[in-house]
């Protein structure tokens, strides 16, 4: 299924669900030629079963397209992402680090098993782990809140039809209309400012692994339940403190289910890559596939 992600929004449901998604770089698969995002946060790309499926739909999506304002670059003529995933990774170096980026946010024990266990496989195979600071701090929150809050309006609204909204997003849209011009310029600067230390930080490694979410999957209405926008974000952001700093850098970002709880539900872990390096990602992810599958597990149907 193809899907978007602009904090986090093809990896979470691919963990809770027990499905492989593929945040790509930015730029790979083009926006045009309706819409766009002034924020670079959004990306589009493949939510699928098999790591082998989700590359190969990205192969069907990444088409360049003249005039996009920002691009990946094409992978060699002949080449493609499906045939990525057929072939073996090498030995990398892969960090890892388990500390939330989020204030509050604490990693359950199931989710700190299932980054635990994924590294222990990755050493298994070869490749050489270590641990890594995260490559921010808190303060990028409050940033991202106020890009977040404006890329709310992207889409337009008619005029009477607000109260049509979820209660969520008609209170972003209200937090994005506070924001002046000025202070939404500040705060984009600031995210570019963090992108570049960020992406500097791990350059010395291939791939990082993190949880993808800190908690197992929630009941249906979880999130609503105190009955409030304001604290909806709070658990969402307890929930995922891992995802959305990947939207800011621009970096691919692929969530694998190789994790199930005692009670039969699925915790993904995130493989995060180099700028325009989904292939290395397809190659382990591919891999990791192979040592421990996951495609033949199926929910029961109640």
């Amino acid at each position: 299924a193809q899907a978007s992600d602009g904090g986090g929004s093809i990896r979470i449901p691919a963990s809770v669900c027990g499905l492989v998604g593929m945040k790509p770089s930015r730029g790979r698969v083009a926006a045009g030629p309706a819409g766009g995002d002034t924020t670079m946060l959004s990306v589009l790309g493949p939510v699928a079963r098999t790591v082998a499926d989700a590359a190969a739909m990205l192969d069907a999506m990444a088409v360049p397209q003249p005039g996009e304002p920002f691009f990946a670059l094409p992978l060699p003529e002949g080449d493609s992402f499906e045939a990525h995933a057929r072939r073996e990774p090498g030995v990398l170096r892969i960090g890892r680090y388990v500390r939330p980026l989020v204030p509050d946010a604490v990693v359950e024990p199931e989710c700190h098993e299932a980054w635990e266990r994924a590294a222990e496989l990755l050493e298994s195979l070869g490749h050489h782990v270590e641990d890594v600071p995260p490559p921010v701090g808190h303060g990028i929150v409050s940033v991202f809140e106020v890009v977040w809050a404006v890329a709310a309006h992207s889409f337009p609204v008619e005029s009477g039809r607000e109260d049509r909204l979820v209660p969520l997003t008609r209170w972003w849209r209200a937090r994005g209309a506070e924001v002046s011009g000025p202070g939404f310029l500040r705060a984009m600067q600031n995210l570019q400012q963090v992108a570049r230390s960020a992406v500097l930080a791990h350059a010395a490694y291939d791939v990082v692994l993190t949880p993808t979410v800190a908690q197992p999957p929630r009941p249906v209405g979880w999130f609503t339940e105190p009955g409030g926008p304001a604290e909806d974000f709070e658990r969402q952001k307890r929930f995922t403190p891992f995802t959305a700093v990947y939207n800011v850098t621009g970096q691919p970002a692929l969530t694998l289910p190789l994790h199930w709880t005692d009670a039969g539900l699925p915790i993904g872990v995130q493989l995060v890559g180099r700028p325009g390096d989904e292939a290395t990602l397809f190659e382990l992810g591919a891999q990791l596939e192979a040592a421990r599958p996951w495609a033949h597990r199926y929910p029961a149907v109640i």
